[in-house]
């Protein structure tokens, strides 16, 4: 792999990541026309850590205030100076992490299951063009649903009405996200709204909930695969490629879903999914 092909795929990764057009649909797709089959273990998780990191310091705060929140929950729990129930109530920062928790139960079951298939799944663009005509059909399907809850003025709710089954079918969805073609940031987000949360906690709690995901996959990877003959100059590229643009990606997806316009990328995908078939046929 060469340091334009890490720029590439690292602005691909950057950009699929957060935007809802899936990162791991295209990046089958480019690989195969830059000719990398498979463009190693330790590069997949340089790009991605580079995401990760933009997660990280875009919901730093929001990061910082459930850390706190879990770990003073957790004292108090273990001194015997609170009950569960009580502080779950209470505490928003607690009742994010609990559910952040739960989430990623799901997720990791699946995630793990759908792992010995990576190798089929990653390797047939048909697959990949038809999970994107379905992330495109779920975009739409979303932008009806915010038009409806516009014109009828119903507003979605917050951490106050967010219940643990919401969390564990989001964590269900992401799980699935695995499957190329099927957008991460577009499934998770679209199933919250759908469940009746507002634009700015379907978002937030959407690419929080990646963040043990990605970290998880990425570990899961170096037990299975480990890192190969990993040549440091490309990671290292892609990794910061795939930071700044995914940053900058991260905060366009946020403006674009707080103006209830995620449906916008609903034709991208309809059509690169299309387009992807014929490739693949």
């Amino acid at each position: 792999m060469t340091s334009l092909h890490a720029i590439i795929l690292g602005i691909i990764q950057g950009i699929t990541e957060f935007l809802p057009i899936s990162s791991s649909g295209h990046l089958v797709v480019f690989q195969q026309l830059l000719g990398l089959v498979e463009p190693g273990i330790a590069f997949e998780i340089s790009v991605h850590l580079g995401t990760l990191a933009a997660v990280v310091i875009f919901f730093r705060k929001e990061i910082i205030e459930v850390n706190d929140a879990a770990v003073d929950g957790i004292k108090s729990l273990v001194a015997g100076e609170a009950d569960f129930a009580r502080l779950y109530a209470e505490n928003s920062g607690f009742k994010l992490a609990m559910l952040l928790a739960a989430g990623s139960v799901p997720t990791a079951i699946i995630g793990i299951f759908l792992q010995t298939q990576s190798d089929r799944l990653f390797s047939s663009l048909s697959l990949a063009g038809a999970m994107l005509i379905v992330t495109g059909l779920i975009l739409v399907l979303t932008g009806v649903l915010l038009w409806f809850t516009r014109n009828a003025t119903v507003k979605g709710v917050g951490m106050s009405g967010f219940t643990l089954g919401i969390a564990i079918i989001i964590g269900i969805v992401q799980g699935f996200a695995i499957i190329p073609g099927i957008s991460r940031s577009g499934s998770t987000i679209a199933t919250g709204l759908l469940l009746g949360l507002d634009r700015r906690t379907a978002g937030s709690f959407s690419f929080m909930l990646s963040i043990p995901t990605i970290v998880g996959a990425a570990g899961l990877q170096v037990v299975m695969d480990g890192f190969g003959d990993a040549n440091m100059v490309p990671m290292v590229i892609g990794a910061v490629v795939s930071f700044i643009v995914g940053y900058l990606s991260l905060g366009i997806l946020m403006r674009i879903l707080n103006r209830g316009r995620l449906y916008l990328f609903a034709p991208y995908c309809v059509l690169a999914g299309l387009v992807v078939l014929i490739l693949g046929s």
